[in-house]
């Protein structure tokens, strides 16, 4: 295997791995969407424990993604805008809707919500198309 090769297949590695990371956390967060919509329409306090357990998982899986995003970097230059994915909830809106948990905190936390699982997406699909460049070669 000549260092070129291994050097692809490094990076199809850290890839693989940052693709299962991502899609993990777009998991966990379709989970915390649904959980949201039904916290927003009355569910209570389950479902806000719920919604936000799911949300902590995801950026659990999105820290491991980053980590193996920087690695894929290092093999590939063109992949360093990926690793800005954040899927934080502000530790205000999080009291806000435990404690004041009506429709606009639970809306707000469903906005950030939904523009994490849109982040997580476009990564995806740029490791996915950067991956099938790698095996092209």
């Amino acid at each position: 295997m000549t260092d070129r090769e291994r050097e692809i297949n490094e990076a199809l590695v850290a890839g693989d791995k940052a693709l299962r990371c991502l899609k993990e956390a777009q998991d966990m967060l379709r989970s915390a969407g649904n959980w949201g919509l039904v916290d927003m329409f009355g569910g209570g306090f389950l479902s806000t424990y719920m919604k936000h357990s799911k949300i902590d998982n995801a950026q659990r899986r999105i820290e491991d993604a980053r980590t193996a995003l920087r690695t894929y970097s290092r093999e590939l230059d063109d992949v360093d805008d990926i690793a800005g994915i954040n899927v934080n909830v502000d530790d205000f809106l999080h009291f806000a809707d435990y404690f004041f948990d009506g429709f606009v905190a639970d809306f707000l936390v469903q906005s950030r919500i939904d523009d994490s699982k849109r982040q997580v997406e476009q990564a995806i699909r740029k490791v996915e198309q950067m991956q099938r460049r790698l095996q092209a070669l």
